[in-house]
């Protein structure tokens, strides 16, 4: 008789996800096939038996970033497959690492996948039944990524995004649906919504009609969110451009539909600027907007993000921007140094502005906006506010995103649950309180 036959070692495969939170749930997506297909994951280099690294390639920052992770898993590892928005500069990761089994892009998991067969055959018996429907996220298990779209319609002379990730795509509002009740029945209690543009949601395809429940409900970003208002979660809007109907959402964050807090990434003030950035809207358009907003939803958190020293920025451009934070009094906002992006069409731009005098203005930036953003704060002092608790002692309310808002510091707390915090204190960032 032949002897009991050796079970075969389950393939193991190293993951680095770098990057934006785009990025990272196309790497969820790719452990999600992994896993359905038998793959375990291994937590070190030495016990994989090959590494995917997902790259970031946004600025010169993210790409040396992206570089030196890819020549650690070569170094540690010695198998590696490069996927991300850095590759889809395959010559780039090419010269520097020509070692790589293969080379990417940005949202093809099906390219990785060809890959790892290629390289690490698929198991004989892939543990299907095993897969969490809502798939496997490198998120804490109370909260969510939900991607809606890929690609973005805008050609912003500072980005290359569309060259990477292409034109607009977005999901059928169904699959959407799908996923967001799948994570909401895992236990998440707060949907962060994304993509490259959240406002343009279905403009792709013309905000054709789909089902939700037995429901026809149109692909578009105000039907999302109602829809995603009735699971009974936290859900925060990101990345959306000001279109005018995204006043239609300020209403259902009035009612507690939606969390009333919306990221929406202005970049400049200085009309000139904005031109030379391609970005659309005006300054003087958006304050009457920010003023109509806190009219109906006057607890709206507003979130947005500046670029200082673009090039042929004046003296003058600079301060129409230090006018505009006056004016519009942002609870939450992130300021870059302009950098230029291999391929962006800013880099022909006439007179860049000197390293020296872009940090500058971005210093005098951010402490303008850090008065600002202390002033609001203090006044929260005495008031009761629900926190999503994310590690014991520490939280966000409604107004906090994780990794780039403030927190809410207090004692105890269990991980993953709601806790109500009377706030004692405040300083530029945080809040501080205890539990109510």
């Amino acid at each position: 008789m032949a002897g009991p036959t050796a079970q075969r070692a389950v393939p193991k495969v190293g993951f680095v996800s770098l990057g934006c939170p785009k990025a990272l749930v196309d790497s969820e997506r790719i452990l999600t096939q992994l896993r359905a297909e038998g793959y375990a994951t291994a937590r070190e280099y030495g016990g994989a038996d090959l590494v995917i690294v997902n790259t970031c390639g946004f600025i010169d920052a993210a790409v040396a970033e992206s570089l030196g992770a890819i020549g650690e898993a070569l170094s540690e590892n010695g198998k590696v497959i490069v996927t991300g928005c850095l590759g889809a500069k395959e010559e780039v990761v090419q010269s520097a690492h020509p070692s790589v089994l293969a080379v990417t892009g940005p949202h093809d998991t099906e390219g990785v996948m060809r890959a790892v067969h290629a390289h690490l055959p698929q198991p004989h018996d892939p543990f299907t039944d095993l897969l969490p429907p809502q798939g496997i996220k490198l998120t804490p298990q109370h909260y969510a990524y939900l991607k809606i779209s890929e690609g973005c319609n805008h050609r912003c002379s500072f980005c290359i995004i569309p060259s990477m990730r292409g034109d607009l795509v977005s999901r059928t509002l169904g699959e959407v649906m799908r996923e967001a009740e799948n994570l909401v029945r895992a236990g998440v209690k707060e949907l962060l919504v994304i993509s490259q543009d959240t406002g343009a949601y279905g403009v792709d395809v013309k905000y054709r009609t789909g089902f939700w429940r037995g429901r026809p409900t149109r692909t578009r970003m105000t039907e999302l969110c109602r829809a995603l208002g009735e699971l009974g979660v936290w859900v925060r809007l990101h990345y959306v451009y000001p279109y005018p109907h995204v006043d239609e959402v300020i209403p259902l964050m009035a009612a507690g539909k939606i969390l009333p807090y919306l990221d929406v990434p202005f970049q400049h003030a200085s009309p000139g600027i904005l031109k030379r950035m391609k970005r659309p809207a005006s300054a003087e358009k958006v304050l009457e907007r920010l003023a109509a907003w806190r009219a109906i939803c006057p607890d709206i958190t507003v979130r947005s993000t500046f670029i200082v020293g673009f090039p042929g920025e004046t003296d003058a451009e600079f301060g129409q921007l230090l006018d505009f934070l006056a004016a519009a009094q942002l609870d939450r906002v992130g300021c870059f140094a302009y950098s230029p992006v291999d391929g962006a069409a800013a880099n022909a731009l006439p007179d860049p502005v000197p390293e020296t005098l872009k940090e500058e203005r971005r210093a005098r930036f951010m402490q303008a906006q850090q008065k600002i953003s202390a002033r609001k704060l203090k006044r929260k002092v005495g008031k009761t506010l629900q926190v999503l608790v994310d590690a014991p002692g520490v939280g966000r309310s409604s107004a906090d995103a994780p990794e780039i808002d403030g927190t809410v510091r207090f004692k105890r707390g269990r991980t993953g649950e709601f806790a109500t915090i009377m706030i004692e204190r405040a300083d530029a960032h945080d809040l501080y309180g205890r539990l109510a």
